[in-house]
């Protein structure tokens, strides 16, 4: 059950990093208070992962899913263009999560 809550953490973490632009340096107030409660979600749901993972694996994991969610997700709805080396960097930061995941015996 940690692995779940732990995906769905880095699951709202790129919906939170996606909501961060539309508040306009948090000068809007509805998209500013979406930012805030998808901010919120993500770090309680890294909490409960956090239970019965090592901090480490834990955080690792969970921001490696935000990076390479937030990119591809840029990359789907913002039509952000890619280079080489942001699938290169995509690829090894992949390889890391599965070699942490791995390495923390899967629970």
């Amino acid at each position: 059950m940690p692995w779940l809550w732990l995906l769905l953490a880095g699951v709202v973490e790129v919906a939170w990093a996606q909501s961060i632009e539309p508040t306009r340096g948090f000068t809007r107030l509805p998209q500013s208070l979406l930012c805030l409660v998808l901010m919120l979600v993500a770090v309680f749901l890294l909490s409960r992962a956090m239970r019965d993972l090592p901090v480490g694996t834990g955080y690792a994991v969970f921001t490696g899913i935000g990076t390479v969610g937030t990119v591809l997700t840029a990359l789907a709805l913002r039509h952000e263009v890619p280079s080489p080396t942001t699938f290169a960097g995509l690829g090894l930061i992949t390889a890391g999560l599965i070699t942490v995941h791995l390495g923390a015996g899967a629970q």
